[in-house]
């Protein structure tokens, strides 16, 4: 596993732009809607709801389709369509402008973890704790059949959950992640899992990570797939070969989140050592302003122009500046197009020393005290599932004082001893970090 930094070299800590308050449960989804002035939100509090960033204030009812708690939220390519997966299994399509539900996909046997769509919005990915992730066709609202166009309609990935799915840029690829095998009490590996999109076939496996992965991101150049886990560590994989060619290892806790950039020079990671984080993706070196939190972050969303970083922490939404978190560390010309550069992502980098310059909206003290008075006791998922029946629910309804606890161990309990599948695809490559 990776190690641990210290962090007390740390420069400044940023306050936040705006605020978001209203959810009764923990935000696990927030996503930028097109115009940059709104952002929206889901919670475990079986909600969606609308926000205006200048005011920080709910825009309109709360968008809701029965009691099950929302996981997370993907936005469609054209900015008009929203997609959301939920404890009850089931994958809701949201129209932006009626605030309802237009579709609504159900095929998965338990909960759905990960939702994604293609590039060209014509096709929804979602993964699921019963082990498979299935395509959905956005115009029919059914499964995409085989063998119409060769798509398969789930695929068994042989993973016990799949906690994290997404597809390549050019949609040929899926990628998915989740842990190995049942969880025993003891940390158990966790690849990544390279398919064909159309043909369901295992094409690589990606080894590295020595506990369950929980996020995936892909570079919008394909060139570069991310992966974040339970083992505090961040991972980036050549998609070209998929060896690994970096270990982002600043995190102190588990990695909950990524997204990367519009321009695909930084990444923002989530995590339970109560911080967001940004990366410098031109040479792997962690950009080193804490954008600091009271409890876990959940989520991490970039705005269109990449200027603006939102976050969830317990029941609320935050806004952070990027470009003065850029501006503080010299790094401005990150927010640029890229430059024809070849990445230097090395395992073992040698990092060069940052240059400490005045901090930008330091947090005063007790800055969170409103915050740290939460007790997740008071506030409790309305999916008619148990929260800790199942590992997230698990996770996020444990109370304040624990909920930032880094064993390696203890979030993942929540399963039950039986069968696991059997991995798909020997003749598949498989590819293990050095």
């Amino acid at each position: 596993m990776a190690s641990p930094i210290n962090n007390s070299k740390e420069t400044s800590v940023i306050a936040h732009r705006q605020k978001f308050e209203g959810h009764t449960d923990y935000v696990r989804g927030v996503i930028h809607l097109p115009g940059g002035q709104r952002i929206i939100t889901c919670s475990l509090d079986g909600s969606l709801r609308v926000w205006n960033v200048k005011s920080g204030k709910q825009i309109g009812e709360d968008w809701r389709d029965g009691d099950s708690a929302v996981w997370s939220i993907a936005l469609s390519p054209d900015g008009k369509k929203v997609v959301s997966r939920s404890e009850d299994g089931a994958v809701r399509l949201w129209d932006i402008d009626t605030c309802k539900v237009v579709k609504k996909w159900t095929g998965h046997t338990q909960g759905v973890e990960s939702v994604c769509w293609s590039q060209d919005g014509r096709k929804v990915l979602s993964g699921s704790w019963d082990g498979t992730a299935r395509q959905w066709e956005v115009e029919s609202g059914e499964t995409m059949p085989e063998p119409i166009e060769n798509i398969l309609a789930s695929i068994e990935t042989g993973q016990d959950g799949v906690w994290a799915v997404i597809y390549s840029p050019d949609t040929t690829l899926i990628a998915t992640a989740g842990l190995d095998g049942l969880y025993t009490g003891i940390p158990i590996e966790a690849s990544v899992k390279i398919w064909n999109a159309k043909t369901g076939k295992l094409i690589a496996t990606l080894k590295g990570h020595t506990n369950a992965v929980y996020c995936l991101a892909w570079t919008k150049n394909g060139k570069t797939l991310i992966s974040g886990s339970h083992d505090f560590s961040i991972r980036t994989w050549n998609t070209t070969n998929w060896k690994q060619t970096a270990v982002l290892d600043e995190h102190t806790s588990h990695v909950y989140a990524l997204a990367i950039s519009p321009n695909d020079r930084i990444l923002a990671s989530a995590s339970g050592d109560k911080t967001a984080r940004l990366w410098n993706l031109e040479n792997g070196q962690p950009i080193r302003s804490l954008i600091q939190h009271p409890q876990l972050v959940s989520c991490v969303s970039f705005s269109a122009g990449g200027k603006r970083l939102a976050t969830g922490c317990l029941t609320n939404a935050y806004i952070w500046d990027v470009a003065a978190i850029l501006r503080e560390a010299g790094l401005d010309d990150l927010l640029s197009d890229p430059q024809a550069k070849k990445s230097t992502l090395q395992v073992n980098a040698t990092r060069p020393p940052i240059q400490v310059r005045p901090p930008v909206n330091r947090v005063p003290q007790g800055f969170f005290d409103a915050d740290q008075s939460y007790s997740s006791a008071q506030h409790h998922s309305r999916s008619s599932a148990p929260s800790g029946s199942t590992f997230l629910g698990r996770l996020f309804s444990r109370s304040s004082s624990d909920t930032c606890d880094t064993s390696p161990f203890s979030p993942l309990n929540w399963r039950q001893s039986g069968e696991g599948t059997k991995s798909q695809g020997s003749r598949s490559a498989v590819v293990e970090a050095q």
